[in-house]
């Protein structure tokens, strides 16, 4: 399996001839090209740095192959009823084209406590990468392949570590990263890695990884 990392939240697996893309949000210029591009689409939460709901929704009117996978709140927007979008929830295990997608978190990490709580899922692929969206949830199932999101207003230094202690995975790749500067990941990344024992990888947008 090969993971390339684009802009913020987004990632596309690649296995064989199956692509997988999660979470083209608005943030990420390639979003429209990386639709385009796949068949299978997961969403972890509705807002928009990890949503684009006018995209999918011209993709799904152009693509007629096109399936997305996603919480029942994003779905609603989508408008969709041909049985190609499918409300998905923590529990959830869901075959994708071969890959074997386990659905897990519920819930969107603390911005404030006066903010309402909202939905987050991750998802965890065939035991091996897991996208949390914008949370720290340990999912309770092996992972290989951690995705450490590294800023936005809820994201803290404090809780990545714990994050990855907890998940104890054989590679960290920071995303959702799009609000640090090239120092600022390293900076992230030079307290990260001794506090870990695990290198927190950096990616360029657009790099890519065999896992």
């Amino acid at each position: 399996m090969i993971l390339h990392k684009h802009t913020h939240p987004t990632v596309v697996l690649h296995k064989e001839r199956s692509s997988l893309l999660i979470d083209p949000g608005t943030f990420t210029p390639a979003a429209p090209r990386l639709v385009g591009e796949t068949s299978a689409v997961l969403i972890t939460h509705d807002h928009p740095d990890h949503f684009d709901v006018d995209l999918l929704s011209a993709a799904l009117e152009s693509q007629r192959e096109l399936r997305i996978w996603a919480p029942a709140d994003v779905v609603a927007q989508l408008h969709n009823d041909d049985g190609r979008v499918t409300v998905v929830a923590p529990g959830d295990r869901i075959d994708i084209d071969g890959f074997q997608v386990d659905v897990v978190g519920g819930t969107h990490a603390v911005i404030h406590p006066d903010m309402p709580e909202t939905g987050n899922v991750g998802y965890v692929i065939d035991d091996d990468v897991y996208h949390p969206g914008d949370s720290y949830h340990v999912p309770g199932l092996p992972v290989k392949t951690l995705l450490v999101p590294t800023s936005g207003p809820w994201a803290k230094l404090d809780a990545a570590v714990d994050f990855i202690r907890a998940v104890q995975p054989d590679r960290a790749i920071q995303i959702h990263d799009m609000m640090l500067t090239a120092a600022g990941r390293q900076f992230f990344s030079q307290f990260v890695d001794p506090l870990t024992g695990i290198e927190l990888l950096i990616l360029e947008d657009g790099d890519a990884v065999q896992l």
